[in-house]
């Protein structure tokens, strides 16, 4: 499985996106579905796609808001940070989506199409103490029942190769990797050395490129 960056940046990540929005919707009282449109349309949500170090290892979640409202809204925040204990439902919904993120390379614009902030909500309420995995598992299936896209095209995509980019690299013509992510024909079905060079290629396993 290819993840989105370093898992040595993946902790920080999820601190400092449960941070953010604990501190938006607790803190300076923007709706949760609003911060979340806020959010996936600031440069901020993209450089924590790319695990950019300054910006998920150098900043707090409260920085990370700040600069969200200024870019999005041409707002400046003042709001004092609230000391508090106990992690809230929204720094777990913030916390809960990076590892996704980070998991599964998606774009959070991708993952908020497919699951709402007041999803999220719900979620918290059985999952928030149980081991992430099961979060994962149901944030994947509703992914791969949205977009519906193979694994070689996730992959490919998140390694960022084109489908001839990719032909070129593995020796696997273009023709066929577009008939394996248009499923016109069946990648489980191909030989073993043909799975062998796009998974040798894309740096995952040959079980990574098979669907389920």
């Amino acid at each position: 499985m290819i993840h989105a960056y370093q898992e040595i940046y993946l902790s920080k990540a999820q601190s400092v996106l449960g941070d953010a929005f604990d501190y938006a919707v607790n803190a300076c009282g923007i709706p949760g579905n609003e911060f979340v449109k806020l959010f996936i349309v600031s440069s901020v949500s993209n450089r924590m796609e790319n695990g950019e170090p300054a910006c998920i290892a150098g900043k707090s979640g409260i920085e990370i808001v700040v600069e969200i409202v200024a870019e999005t809204k041409g707002q400046e925040l003042q709001i004092e940070p609230q000391e508090h204990f106990e992690r809230s439902k929204e720094y777990w919904i913030g916390w809960a989506v990076a590892y996704y993120q980070w998991y599964s390379s998606r774009k959070y614009s991708d993952i908020f199409k497919v699951i709402s902030f007041e999803d999220l909500l719900k979620m918290y309420y059985t999952l928030h103490e149980a081991d992430i995995t099961k979060f994962v598992d149901i944030v994947d299936s509703r992914m791969k029942k949205y977009f519906f896209e193979t694994n070689l095209k996730r992959i490919r995509t998140a390694f960022g190769f084109t489908q001839a980019g990719l032909a070129e690299h593995s020796g696997v013509s273009l023709r066929s990797i577009q008939m394996y992510e248009q499923r016109n024909k069946n990648i489980n079905k191909a030989s073993v050395d043909t799975v062998y060079s796009l998974a040798k290629v894309l740096g995952c396993t040959m079980e990574d490129l098979i669907e389920k």
